[in-house]
């Protein structure tokens, strides 16, 4: 469940003296291994024990701003992947981390920030992820009330362990709107990047290529904040839901994967 729904607050270093640090952790309960039982091998079986689905994802999300730029970071857990004796609790874990750097917020040229980020994690079944090192423009803007933010940032990625190349590219489209007077938020990223997985043959349309090159990923999320009812603003819970809409992520082709998930923001 790679989340991103507080990175659009990374703002401009004027904005960040009014944006206190945000955390926020969220539990999905992920609808894959329903919407892609598929026995007859078309599509990846997201429903069987082994390298299968999650059922359910934490995710720890955390922002601060300072006088140079903002640090954000999350972390997904991911529990379930089989049925089988020990193949219970957190079977993968996720992370990436970044900072956004600007020493010249006082100027015309605020909406820009160097974006610096680490990913990497591990998996049950398929054990260390690559480590990726990526580094780019950031430009981040929004409207006048802050209700709307939103950055793009466009980066050389680095994957020292891909065996086919590890110089590679990344662009990330992150927003974030609050609308009925903070009832709603609609959130989420957009990444394409270029990774060579070569276990995914096939994705050329054709069965003896060398997998796929180029991935999409986007975590659109809607949420409805219980603090914007009357005699529950101090309780920042929020339900919602996220749709995960990828190309060659989670296997060969397109799929889209709904969950139903709660968050509480501190």
């Amino acid at each position: 469940m790679k989340s991103k729904s507080i990175l659009a607050a990374i703002l401009l270093i004027a904005a960040s003296a009014t944006l206190s640090a945000q955390t926020n952790v969220q539990l999905h309960y992920d609808f894959g291994r329903a919407f892609y039982h598929n026995p007859a091998g078309k599509k990846a079986d997201l429903s069987k024990d082994g390298a299968a689905r999650q059922v359910l994802t934490t995710t720890v999300e955390h922002w601060n701003g300072d006088r140079f730029g903002s640090n954000f970071f999350f972390i997904d857990l991911d529990y379930g992947g089989g049925n089988a004796a020990g193949k219970n609790g957190i079977r993968g874990a996720y992370w990436e981390i970044s900072r956004e750097l600007c020493f010249w917020g006082d100027t015309k040229l605020a909406g820009l920030s160097a974006h610096i980020e680490y990913n990497g994690g591990l998996d049950r079944y398929s054990g260390s992820y690559s480590d990726c090192w990526l580094f780019g423009p950031t430009y981040s803007f929004h409207n006048k009330d802050y209700s709307f933010t939103a950055s793009l940032t466009a980066m050389y990625k680095v994957i020292p362990g891909n065996l086919k190349n590890m110089h590679n590219f990344q662009l990330t489209g992150v927003w974030n709107w609050h609308f009925f007077k903070d009832m709603f938020l609609f959130s989420g990223f957009a990444d394409f990047w270029m990774e060579n997985r070569p276990w995914q043959l096939g994705a050329k349309g054709d069965s003896k290529g060398d997998g796929t090159d180029f991935i999409f990923l986007s975590e659109p999320q809607f949420w409805f904040n219980l603090h914007a009812l009357k005699g529950l603003e101090k309780f920042h819970l929020s339900v919602g839901t996220e749709v995960e809409l990828s190309n060659n992520f989670v296997g060969t082709g397109f799929y889209a994967i709904p969950t139903l998930a709660l968050k509480y923001t501190f």
